[in-house]
């Protein structure tokens, strides 16, 4: 079975089946974010620190995120 007839056969199941569904694909995949390493959080921690680059809110990082997302 394709990936395609697989998406074809989630999509006619009930909300609540694929929710269900949804779900337990969720929970066979590595949480979000912890591929990050610490030698990463170091180098970012620096640039914020040296003015290298500037901090956002979350309400301005929220805002470019939906702006790409709708282009």
């Amino acid at each position: 079975m394709s990936v395609e007839e697989i998406e074809q056969e989630a999509l006619a199941l009930s909300e609540r089946e694929r929710v269900t569904l949804v779900a337990k694909l969720l929970d066979t995949l590595p949480p979000a974010g912890t591929d990050v390493s610490d030698e990463e959080v170091e180098r970012r921690d620096q640039e914020l620190a040296s003015g290298k680059v500037a901090p956002i809110s979350h309400d301005e990082f929220v805002r470019r995120v939906q702006a790409k997302r709708h282009r």
